[in-house]
């Protein structure tokens, strides 16, 4: 069965040569495309280190930072930390919360957190976390969505969106990075599952996992 790739590139295109590594058939459709987001400058001195909870916040990173301490959720989001030029880069679980408390355990005091404009809040006691919007995801135009298929859901507004683009949901079954990303779809689909951590990896899994299952037997909401 077809998987769907919605992710913004250059994350759709990664996730894709995985998916065919593991014999998938992939498309890249991305729902939303990446932009980078201006803002005044920075002044590096403010901060004893900097907290990337995306890759793309590596990606959109200011200019000043990169001698700076780097705590990152996750090894990708940690070796697009190195590709921009981070020298100590620290990865960590997969989410901002366990970052932020490693920081605090190193007795970092002050941070910036670079983000998109859609993000959730990172805190931790003792940590003053200032967030900086580097990028946000716009929506680019797309046709609807027909036929058989499976869908990898990275967001909640992914889900909301590609909800919007189907023709007919019975045929498609939906891979949701979350709870909330699968709430955002909403129901009437062939099938619909979380993955077992919010990360790529694991929801690339469970949707090789629904495309090599009977995916016409499972219906919404039962899982896998």
């Amino acid at each position: 069965m077809k998987l769907l790739i919605l992710r913004p590139e250059p994350g759709a295109s990664e996730t894709a040569a995985r998916a065919r590594a593991m014999g998938l058939e992939a498309a890249v459709a991305p729902l939303f495309a990446i932009r980078s987001v201006a803002g005044p400058p920075l002044a590096a001195g403010r901060y004893e280190a900097v907290l990337l909870t995306s890759a793309n916040g590596a990606r959109h990173a200011p200019e000043g930072l990169t001698a700076l301490p780097c705590f990152a959720v996750g090894e990708r989001t940690a070796a697009a930390a190195r590709a921009a030029g981070f020298a100590e880069v620290r990865s960590g679980p997969c989410d901002g919360a366990a970052a932020a408390a490693m920081m605090a355990k190193a007795g970092i005091k002050r941070a910036i957190h670079l983000c998109g404009r859609d993000h959730l809040e990172v805190a931790a006691p003792g940590v003053e976390i200032e967030r900086r919007i580097v990028y946000a995801a716009e929506p680019v135009a797309n046709e609807r969505f027909e036929g058989r298929a499976v869908a990898m859901i990275h967001s909640a507004r992914a889900g909301a969106r590609f909800a919007e683009l189907v023709v007919d949901k019975a045929a498609i079954a939906v891979a949701a990075i979350s709870e909330a990303a699968a709430a955002a779809a909403g129901d009437g689909w062939a099938a619909k599952a979380v993955a077992a951590e919010p990360r790529d990896q694991a929801l690339l899994e469970l949707a090789a996992k629904l495309c090599n299952h009977a995916v016409d037997v499972v219906r919404d909401g039962d899982g896998l």
